[in-house]
């Protein structure tokens, strides 16, 4: 064994030993940024980078299930990303119905109850992804012991909008009063409705903002930036990010 993996493991078990009593967050959001760039880095080609950011998603689960935290949603795609180039764009909706088509076959999905569930406007999005969404969705819908959202044609305006927009029709036909609408009511209206906020948002790649992710969810969220690529994430900079989040005080505005 090479020295970098001996040292590897023993800050590993470090790291491990800092965090597994927690508290840990329930619901975690993460930006998947830089696998174009960590593909240029690497000299392969752009779409080459999409590939293994796909394949780190299911590490990523394996993390959070390791530490019990319930709810994982992740932003694969937003609806700014329609504007890259029809080959790219093409690239990335293949890449994400074979994924979705692969959880709908994969035991640890079965074994540890995983509800899968996409948000964003689907009207957006092709017939066969649409139709490999609706089977995830339906396959999973009784699972009740791990949540996956996965935020594709998404966008935090987007979602408001549209959730003014539902308010709106329920107004002008009765159904409510202006006097109805409150927070708790817009938070119904919303993509993630019945889904608590996260606790920790994590964005990868070393730029430091949400780019729209969950900007209403998002009002108390833990924000955690890291520079690392998401193809290059390990399990040592996962548990970096929630001992950072176990060290803060989250005090709500008290």
């Amino acid at each position: 064994m090479q020295l970098g993996s001996i040292v590897y493991r023993l800050y590993e078990r470090v790291l491990w030993g800092q965090i597994k009593e927690g508290p840990n967050p329930q619901h975690i959001g993460v930006i998947l940024d830089g696998n174009r760039r960590y593909a240029r880095e690497k000299g392969m080609m752009e779409t080459k980078g999409h590939v293994f950011g796909a394949d780190k998603v299911e590490d990523l689960l394996r993390w959070c299930w390791k530490l019990n935290i319930k709810i994982v949603t992740l932003y694969a795609f937003s609806t700014e990303n329609f504007s890259r180039s029809e080959e790219e764009v093409n690239t990335l909706m293949d890449i994400l119905a074979k994924k979705l088509k692969k959880f709908q076959e994969e035991p640890t999905i079965q074994k540890n109850r995983v509800r899968i569930r996409v948000i964003g406007r689907k009207e957006y999005l092709s017939e066969g992804l649409n139709k490999e969404i609706a089977r995830a969705e339906e396959q999973t819908k009784d699972h009740d012991q791990f949540h996956l959202n996965i935020a594709i044609s998404y966008g935090g305006r987007a979602e408001i909008v549209d959730a003014v927009k539902k308010i709106a029709d329920q107004i002008e036909k009765k159904e409510l009063s202006i006097g109805d609408i409150n927070e708790e009511l817009l938070a119904k209206n919303l993509y993630t409705e019945g889904i608590p906020d996260p606790d920790l948002i994590i964005r990868t790649s070393g730029e430091e903002r949400l780019s729209g992710f969950l900007l209403w969810q998002s009002a108390y969220s833990e924000l955690y930036f890291t520079e690392v690529y998401w193809p290059a994430f390990r399990m040592i900079d996962f548990w970096r990010a929630i001992r950072i989040y176990q060290q803060r005080e989250r005090r709500y505005g008290k």
